[in-house]
């Protein structure tokens, strides 16, 4: 797939990849990508499947990934609302007033940060397999992690599996390229799930670019440390939210499971939930791409 224009865009003293795709004319989608993934997490056939519907695409390397700028978080930390002023640099960079929103993981808690606090950008609202914005996991997690039970008053934790990956294979030393690699595709194996089939051929050439694009791969993991930083801006109502909504989530979903997207989807007024049955935390599996863009398609006729 070749993109319209490549090109850096200027963020603070940042520089992020951005690729756009499509008739500049056509109305914008922004692809919002999730924790310590670059833009190309979002993939080609989804992006192709919106440009044949008439959208131009624009997809972009979040700071600390792919092409974009890397900073030592240590010395420069940073918080959702500095990654949600990144995406408005990338509309600013393309010259673009106002675009589809649509994030997935963390991209999605950016997507509903970027509704409640510039809503002039934002002309419609798709969430894919997040949570609230202002929800912190870390008790859900501590508990599992601890062997507790959920507390019932809080949304769940990942699931047991999910979990023992993190404390097992995920744990292994990796040192060489394709110890990383190959400890990477199983990482996006145990996220697919069991239920649709995965596409490691898929996955596995996603994840060797990703690598080999990565200005410094270890810088990715600074995500985590920013989606960690509960600030007040994260904990404004979703209520406030008036773009049309569209919540997407897998109902095999072993990192957020069902009722994260429920929730989200609650809390925004008029917000239409598309449970996808047997999806996972990831789009490698054949034909889901397609499958997540016509719904995108399908919303993004609301304010076309």
């Amino acid at each position: 797939m070749k993109a319209t224009e490549k090109k850096f865009v200027a963020a603070g003293d940042l520089q992020l990849w951005t690729e756009r795709f499509g008739d500049p004319q056509d109305p914008a989608v922004l692809l919002v990508m999730g924790t310590s993934t670059s833009g190309i997490g979002w993939p080609d056939e989804l992006v192709e499947t919106l440009v044949a519907g008439d959208r131009q695409v624009i997809r972009f390397d979040h700071r600390d990934t792919g092409r974009s700028t890397c900073r030592d978080f240590q010395v420069h930390p940073y918080t959702l609302a500095d990654m949600a002023a990144d995406a408005i640099a990338v509309l600013d960079g393309h010259g673009i007033a106002a675009a589809h929103v649509v994030g997935a993981s963390l991209g999605g808690a950016i997507a509903q940060w970027l509704a409640v606090h510039r809503p002039e950008r934002v002309l419609t609202l798709t969430a894919i397999m997040t949570g609230p914005m202002g929800h912190d996991a870390r008790s859900a997690w501590t508990r599992a992690l601890a062997g507790q039970a959920p507390d019932p008053d809080d949304l769940p934790p990942p699931a047991p599996h999910w979990l023992q990956h993190l404390a097992g294979p995920a744990q292994a030393p990796q040192t060489s390229r394709d110890e990383q690699i190959a400890s990477a595709v199983e990482t996006w194996r145990v996220l697919n799930g069991d239920e649709l089939p995965f596409d490691e051929n898929a996955a596995r050439r996603n994840v060797e670019l990703s690598y080999d694009q990565a200005g410094d791969p270890a810088a990715a993991a600074n995500h985590d440390l920013a989606a960690k930083r509960m600030t007040a801006d994260r904990l404004v109502p979703l209520s406030s939210i008036k773009a049309p909504s569209l919540i997407v989530h897998g109902t095999a979903d072993p990192l957020r499971p069902l009722p994260h997207g429920e929730a989200v989807a609650a809390q925004i007024p008029g917000a239409r939930l598309r449970p996808i049955p047997g999806m996972g935390h990831g789009f490698f599996s054949p034909e889901l791409p397609r499958r997540v863009a016509d719904l995108v398609l399908e919303h993004t006729k609301t304010a076309t």
